[in-house]
């Protein structure tokens, strides 16, 4: 294993302080790195706080500031944050008109989550994301994983709490976006998790793995490569079939943290020229690593069908460490 670190032990403390030094007029660190929160804080705004397993960088705390999240809880590697930091971090951001938790459809972040807002004692209301239609259950999930499509989520309802939504309006603001959202991956390599020291799963150099998960799960099957154009008309038919609906869409091509810009360009190309064949138009667009499985090779397809109500959301400003634009 090959990887710019010290010790095992301590990637994630030392990651996150290398984080919040390089954003700090954005973000601020909580006690005992159990949160990263938005530097300044709006009074009177609906707080919006994410979190999971480490590894998936930007997110989620690569989208906290002004137009998305309040804060976000960091979990070791692929773990699930406990309910004590998100107790901690929905303290440290209620301004007074309560807390939406956005949690990715795993169990043990479900859990978590669902204590912490039993425990808190405050106003919280949670969207669940699981925009994943590879498989209908995998190894951490009951029902659908939560993938790329929670970055949607976080934006269009990070908007609208920015613009004075209260907490019900952006709760069933937030269950819209991940209806309107699908997604799909594909892994060219696996990846290697700092404390096991070796790939999580063998695959040949000639296979790819089609609908893996954020964390190496299993997909659908395990193939021969392909052209990018075969890969494409895959995942897009399995989107599309799924979603069951024509017109404008944000199109959003991610990369796990392996792959080359180049080739998610060629990527977001070859999708688009597939979702034309189901009557489906990207007028949105967002393309790079920003929900990633450390140093996995391949890339995930996302699909939200927008209407005006999520293009404001995706086109207002925002200003975090990874997402920009507007202001």
């Amino acid at each position: 294993m090959k990887k710019l670190i010290n010790d095992v032990a301590n990637v994630l403390t030392e990651s996150l302080d290398g984080f919040v030094a390089a954003h700090s007029d954005i973000v601020s660190l909580g006690a005992e790195h159990k949160f990263v929160q938005r530097k300044v804080l709006k009074p009177g705004k609906v707080a919006l706080l994410s979190g999971g397993g480490s590894g998936h960088e930007p997110l989620h705390a690569g989208f906290v500031g002004h137009g998305m999240l309040d804060a976000a809880c960091p979990g070791q590697v692929f773990t699930s944050p406990t309910p004590d930091q998100m107790i901690a971090a929905a303290e440290a951001v209620d301004t007074g008109a309560g807390v939406l938790f956005i949690v990715k459809n795993y169990e043990g972040d479900l859990m978590n989550f669902e204590m912490a807002r039993e425990m808190a004692g405050r106003n919280i209301e949670t969207v669940i994301t699981d925009d994943d239609v590879a498989v209908e259950n995998s190894l951490y999930t009951t029902g659908r994983r939560g993938v790329a499509g929670t970055l949607v989520v976080e934006k269009v309802v990070g908007a609208a709490a920015e613009q004075g939504a209260d907490l019900g309006f952006l709760k069933e603001l937030g269950d819209k976006v991940n209806k309107a959202t699908r997604s799909m991956g594909v892994a060219l390599t696996s990846c290697t998790v700092p404390a096991a020291g070796k790939p999580t799963f063998d695959i040949g150099d000639t296979e790819m793995e089609m609908g893996v998960g954020i964390h190496g799960e299993p997909g659908r099957r395990r193939v021969t490569v392909r052209s990018a154009d075969e890969i494409a008309e895959e995942m897009v038919a399995a989107i599309a079939g799924d979603l069951g609906r024509k017109g404008d869409a944000l199109l959003f091509v991610n990369g796990f943290g392996g792959t080359p810009a180049m080739e998610l360009y060629l990527m977001y190309h070859a999708a688009q020229k597939q979702l034309a064949k189901h009557g489906i138009r990207p007028v949105r667009s967002l393309v790079g690593d920003y929900v990633t499985s450390l140093d996995m090779a391949g890339c995930s397809i996302t699909v939200t069908m927008i209407d005006d109500e999520i293009a404001r959301g995706w086109d207002a400003p925002v200003h975090t460490p990874s997402l920009r634009w507007g202001m």
